[in-house]
């Protein structure tokens, strides 16, 4: 490398641009959004995905909702009924005009992503 090359400095980064705060609309949307789908249950535990933690985060743009949640593992016998259910639930959601339940693996649910009072309830 030649002293020249070494000397020059690096440009700026650019600057990284935020997202837009989501409107009051939004915000109550994703609310009502996490309230139905407490309305869904694991069927083998009979608790709901969103205390069991199987539900990673709830995103709203406009009137679109878009979820990621898990599993409580890979080969679980009624993640498609849970899947369905969910995307079902969340449906009846006035307002809501489309939906997207993404399965999602990374991180990998563990018992420590159960709302504590639950997992003192299960005795975890």
């Amino acid at each position: 490398m030649d002293q020249e090359t070494q000397d020059t400095p690096m440009p700026p980064a650019p600057e990284a641009t935020e997202a837009p705060a989501p409107s009051a609309d939004e915000v109550q949307l994703a609310d009502q959004a996490r309230l139905a789908l407490r309305r869904v249950k694991d069927p083998e535990l009979n608790l709901n995905i969103v205390d069991l933690g199987l539900v990673y985060e709830v995103r709203v743009s406009g009137r679109d909702v878009t979820v990621d949640m898990s599993l409580t593992s890979p080969g679980c016998p009624s993640g498609p009924e849970i899947m369905g259910e969910a995307e079902q639930q969340l449906r009846t959601v006035p307002g809501v005009e489309q939906v997207m339940v993404n399965l999602v693996w990374s991180p990998p649910w563990s018992p420590e992503r159960i709302e504590p009072r639950v997992r003192a309830y299960m005795g975890f």
